[in-house]
Formats: structure tokens, C-alpha cells, sequence
């Protein structure tokens, strides 16, 4: 009897956990967009490209920098055949200039895209597909490029208005900007075929060979109490290829450097301490800038040691802030 009562309560109590059981919860697994799977590919007319990020900002930039990647792989392709030598080097081989020509692509800005479609994939996942007019995207990249060597002209229409070394920064600043010229020229050459770069490599010399030209004219002379601080200064226009030379006419300029040196001892250690004054001036003798910096040196052997030590950090500001900054001087 105990048995049977046994018996019946383990059924009685598998029937009720068996009731209790929650039903299992099936997910279902998300079915990709089609396009994803397959996307549609570049042709002569648009570019696609498919980005990933964990929200959609994050794989819109991916998806920018993916389809730039796509362009740098068609220039590389398209220079494959080609030994191209670079200026004032030999035996220099395509594969550096088209490994320089990818990284440069990057930084190409982008704005004629448009989202073809968007998907959230899983948790912080997001997808979607952009695509380019290729010839808008030309078209934009010229438009850009065109801009800036209007600018170039007015430029030089106004450098008469300027004393020599602001119409020296105006042309550098030039240059600076368009240092990617030749690889925007090598993506737009990709987009369209008929592109021509020709007129505006014509422009880009003529421009470098007017700042070339300037440069060789304007020389600068350094004078100091301290004639040891002079070396600092002179190293610092040299890094410029601006030469140090005397000479009388309206395109020198001269750097006069003031020291108040002053000496000290403490824990064992000849300081000195120095204000030093820097002014540049015009070949009229008029003050074009200045600048003021307080340094400090020191030495457990002499005060002339200590001297030199300020030269040294003098040395060290030059290189670390350029001499345009030490001179407090667009240059």
C-alpha cells in the first residue's frame, strides 16, 4: 500500500512540474537584405560601397572610406604599368608613389553620396549602402580645385600690395593646400577618362616657380649681444630655405636679439637666467615683429657652461615651435 501511494505521489508531481514548464522561446535567425548579400557593383556611371559600425554615423564613415579605397585600388591598377620618377630623386619606383597616392585618397572630402538602404543587423550593429555619381563626384572635385586657383590668381594680382615675406606665407599657404594636387588629379583622371590635368600642373609650376623666385630674393641677417644665440635663429631660417646673408636691399631683413643674462647660485649650481628680446626688422630699419621668452640655464661646472645651456634650449624652442613662431613672423 505504502508502495502504490509512492508510486501515485511522484506521478501527481511530474504532471504538475510538467505543467508549470514555461514554453521554449525560438529566435528566429534575422534574414539578411539582399543587398547586403550581393551588392550591386561599380560601373562607369556609379560607385557602391557598403559600410558596417555599431551605430549608423559610424558605418556611413566606413562605408566612405571603403568606397575610397575602391579608388585607390583603380589608381593603383591604372599606374601599375608605369615607372614614374619624382622630383630630384632616382631609382625611385611606382609602388612608393601609389602607396603615398592610398593613403592621400583618404583624405579626399566627400559629399555627393546618397543612402541606398539601411539595415540593423544585430545589437549595435548597423549596415547600410551609399552610392557616388561618378561624375558628380568629378564634377564636385573640380569645382573644388577650380575655386582654389581663383583664389591663386587674386592672389597674385594682389601680392603688390604686400611687403615681401607676407607675399612669401600667401604663396606657401598655396602650396600647403594643394600638396595633394597630383593625387586629386590621379582620382579624377579614374572618374572620367577624358579628364585633362595638364592646365592645372601648368598652374601648380608656375606658382611654385613664383614662390621659388621670391625665396632666392629675400635673405635675412641675425645680430645678437650674445653671439652665441645667433646660431639657434639661423639654423631656424635655413629649415626654411630662407637664406642668411648680408646684404642692403628691400628684400633683407634683420633679426636683433637682446639678452639680459643674469647669475646665480643655488644647491651647487651656476644658473643663469635670461629675458631675451627678439626683434625683426625691414631693410628702413622699422620693426616688422617681436617676441620676448625667459630661459633658463644651468651647470654644476661654470657659468659659461650655464650659457650655453640657454643656447641649447634656445635650439630646442626653435625646433619644437618653428621659427616663424619664435620670431613671431609669418614666414
Amino acid at each position: 500500500m505504502k508502495q502504490i501511494l509512492i508510486v501515485c505521489l511522484g506521478a501527481i508531481l511530474f504532471f504538475t512540474a510538467c505543467t508549470n514548464a514555461k514554453p521554449r522561446v525560438v529566435v528566429h535567425e534575422k534574414a539578411l537584405p539582399s543587398w547586403y548579400l550581393k551588392p550591386p557593383l561599380s560601373n562607369e556611371k556609379e560607385l557602391y560601397a557598403i559600410g558596417e559600425g555599431k551605430d549608423k554615423q559610424e558605418a556611413l564613415s566606413n562605408a566612405l572610406a571603403s568606397l575610397l579605397a575602391t579608388l585607390s585600388v583603380s589608381i593603383s591598377s591604372h599606374y601599375s604599368a608605369k615607372s614614374i620618377v619624382r622630383e630630384g630623386l632616382v631609382n625611385t619606383h611606382n609602388t612608393t608613389y601609389v602607396n603615398e597616392t592610398k593613403s592621400e585618397v583618404k583624405k579626399i572630402r566627400m559629399s555627393n553620396y546618397e543612402v541606398i538602404d539601411t539595415a540593423k543587423l544585430g545589437f549595435k550593429k548597423y549596415a547600410l549602402l551609399i552610392k557616388v555619381d561618378r561624375m558628380k563626384f568629378f564634377l564636385s572635385l573640380k569645382r573644388e580645385l577650380q575655386q582654389q586657383f581663383d583664389l591663386l590668381s587674386s592672389l597674385q594680382r594682389d601680392s603688390h600690395q604686400k611687403n615681401l615675406l607676407a607675399e612669401l606665407k600667401s604663396y606657401n599657404d598655396a602650396l600647403e593646400n594643394l600638396s595633394d594636387l597630383q593625387n586629386r588629379l590621379l582620382v579624377m583622371n579614374v572618374l572620367n577618362k577624358e579628364f585633362n590635368a595638364k592646365p592645372y600642373l601648368k598652374k601648380y609650376a608656375t606658382l611654385k616657380e613664383r614662390r621659388d623666385s621670391l625665396l632666392h630674393k629675400i635673405t635675412f641677417w641675425v645680430y645678437a649681444d650674445y653671439k652665441a644665440l645667433v646660431s639657434p635663429i639661423a639654423k631656424g631660417l635655413n629649415s626654411k630655405n630662407i637664406r642668411v646673408k648680408k646684404l642692403h636691399n628691400s628684400a633683407h631683413f634683420t633679426v636683433v636679439i637682446d639678452s639680459d643674462i643674469q647669475k646665480a647660485r643655488a644647491y651647487g649650481f651656476y644658473i643663469a637666467r635670461a629675458q631675451i628680446d627678439i626683434r625683426t626688422e625691414d631693410n628702413n630699419g622699422d620693426t616688422l615683429a617681436t617676441n620676448t621668452f625667459n630661459l633658463t640655464g644651468q651647470s654644476s661646472q661654470s657659468f659659461a657652461i650655464a650659457k650655453q645651456d640657454i643656447v641649447k634650449k634656445l635650439n630646442t624652442l626653435v625646433k619644437r615651435e618653428g621659427i616663424a613662431k619664435i620670431l613671431n613672423l609669418d614666414i
